[in-house]
């Protein structure tokens, strides 16, 4: 039985899938759309939010570096999707790479894991988005009507009508193609980091030198935590984090890591490519450096313009504008915290699709949505089903019960690659590699560890409810997909083609 869990599927045969004209996605993607994909996911609200917030709770001006720190753990996992999206261009991400060199079982637990994380990060994002609309509504004195605004407080009835319609929107962009979807997200993503850019080179004039001192404060010890919300690390081991100080760096990169998620995103795209063992190397990578130097630049600015004790917790850009007499800079980072959520909702939702099509392509899912459209060439079918569940999930779910999605599965994918690539190396040297990650299997190993030791700071109650999900999947595994996994029924027909007696043979 153990054989068949961790049968794994060639590269070949993977790549000859995408080939089956019902099957079949359309290559569409260059280096650049790839590259603003990156950029259009990764960059959100956490650019505005999660800089300030972690730099008053534990880094003080320091929380660049964090920052800094955070993009090599990313850097490391991003050298590792690169080598594999480059060898397996095929949809599914880390899914994908996981039933190459892993085995069926553990590639289903990531799938199963990424379509959740997706999903409801879709949703998450919907409802953010709608309530920076809202607000900005309020500003020009509209008032959406209580039963159709935010679940956040809503009484007997209340439907999130602008999260669940911009779901619906994007869904109708995925399925007309991914060209349109490229052309769309590039302009949004135009109009977002000019905001960023506007804001970095607006606040670089009001920054005081005073803010920087100390760039990095004294350490402070945290109180061991003994109940779920503390971190896993705590209740093994009674281990505490410090905030501020040296060590105060790196338990803020744990917390600004997640303003990195996404890159991943990119990977899941790879059979979407024209050239992607030339282009998708380009675009994790590149997506990731052009993030990273943004993150970096904004948090230096919002740290000089006000000091860090004094920074808000909720709007720590838009309020220290405020605190240096210009107010009317919160309502354009408003605008552009909008404005970048919608690419980040619309590239989530391309990702779960994506890693959703290749499950069921390989029979791990109904094959039923695994067939494309016969003139846009996306997968409709997935994308219409999934675009209409989340769009009823974000209208009706309140914000502070989807926010409890955690990151955990992401950090999980990275380890899962990471290994792939140990893996792959030893069992199939003869592939042809376009990017090979350097210096294996070092920088595989500094991956895996970094990203263990980001998932041992997550809360333990996080560590619950990811259990919870993989139970219920292991479920549907071995009630569904085990049975028909078009790879385990390829065997079947391989083994009683051999054992069949041929004609003349006697018993």
């Amino acid at each position: 039985m153990s054989s068949t869990l961790f049968r794994t599927k060639k590269v070949e045969q993977s790549i000859l899938d995408t080939e089956e004209p019902e099957h079949a996605l359309k290559k569409s993607l260059s280096a650049l759309d790839l590259t603003v994909f990156g950029v259009g996911v990764i960059i959100g609200t956490g650019i505005f939010v999660l800089t300030g917030t972690v730099a008053k709770n534990n880094a003080g001006p320091s929380v660049a570096l964090a920052f800094a720190a955070a993009g090599v753990v990313c850097a490391l996992a991003a050298l590792c999707y690169a080598e594999f999206a480059s060898t397996v261009p095929v949809a599914g991400s880390a899914y994908t790479f996981s039933y190459a060199s892993l085995g069926e079982l553990p590639a289903w637990i990531i799938g199963w894991d990424l379509v959740l994380e997706f999903a409801l990060g879709t949703a998450v994002v919907a409802v953010g988005w709608s309530g920076y609309i809202q607000s900005l509504m309020d500003n020009a004195g509209w008032e959406m009507p209580a039963a159709l605004g935010s679940r956040q407080g809503a009484g007997d009835f209340g439907f999130d009508i602008l999260a669940a319609a911009l779901v619906l929107v994007l869904t109708a962009i995925l399925v007309l193609g991914m060209k349109l979807s490229a052309r769309i997200t590039s302009l949004v993503v135009a109009i977002k980091v000019t905001v960023v850019l506007v804001v970095i080179i607006a606040g670089a004039f009001f920054i005081d030198g005073d803010n920087y001192d100390p760039f990095i404060p004294k350490a402070q010890d945290v109180p061991p935590g003994e109940s779920l919300q503390a971190p896993l690390i705590q209740l093994m081991f009674g281990w505490a984090p410090s905030n501020f100080g040296v060590m105060g760096i790196f338990t803020a990169a744990s917390v600004v890591f997640f303003a990195f998620i996404g890159f991943d995103v990119v990977a899941t795209a790879a059979e979407e490519t024209r050239n992607p063992q030339r282009d998708m190397p380009r675009g994790i990578l590149g997506s990731l450096f052009i993030c990273t130097a943004l993150y970096v630049a904004v948090s230096i600015v919002v740290t000089g313009m006000q000091h860090y004790s004094q920074l808000s917790v909720d709007a720590p850009l838009a309020d220290a504008f405020k605190a240096t007499g210009h107010p009317w800079y919160a309502g354009f980072i408003s605008f552009g915290a909008a404005v970048g959520l919608t690419t980040v909702c619309m590239i989530l939702l391309l990702g779960q699709t994506r890693v959703f099509f290749a499950m069921s392509r390989d029979g791990l899912l109904p094959r039923f949505f695994s067939r494309v459209h016969p003139r846009f060439k996306t997968p409709h079918r997935p994308t219409i089903v999934l675009g209409v569940s989340i769009a009823v999930l974000a209208g009706f779910t309140p914000l502070n019960e989807l926010a409890a999605l955690v990151n955990i599965g992401t950090l999980f994918a990275f380890v899962v690659v990471a290994i792939g690539v140990l893996i792959l190396r030893k069992t199939r040297p003869d592939l042809h590699r376009a990017f090979r990650t350097p210096w294996v299997p070092f920088i595989p190993i500094l991956s895996v560890c970094a990203s263990l030791w980001l998932m041992l700071n997550l809360p333990a109650e996080t560590w619950v409810r990811f259990g919870i999900w993989m139970a219920a999947g292991f479920l549907v595994y071995f009630l569904y997909g085990r049975s028909h996994s078009r790879l385990g029924r390829h065997e079947e027909t391989t083994v009683g083609e051999v054992m069949k007696p041929k004609p003349g043979d006697t018993e």
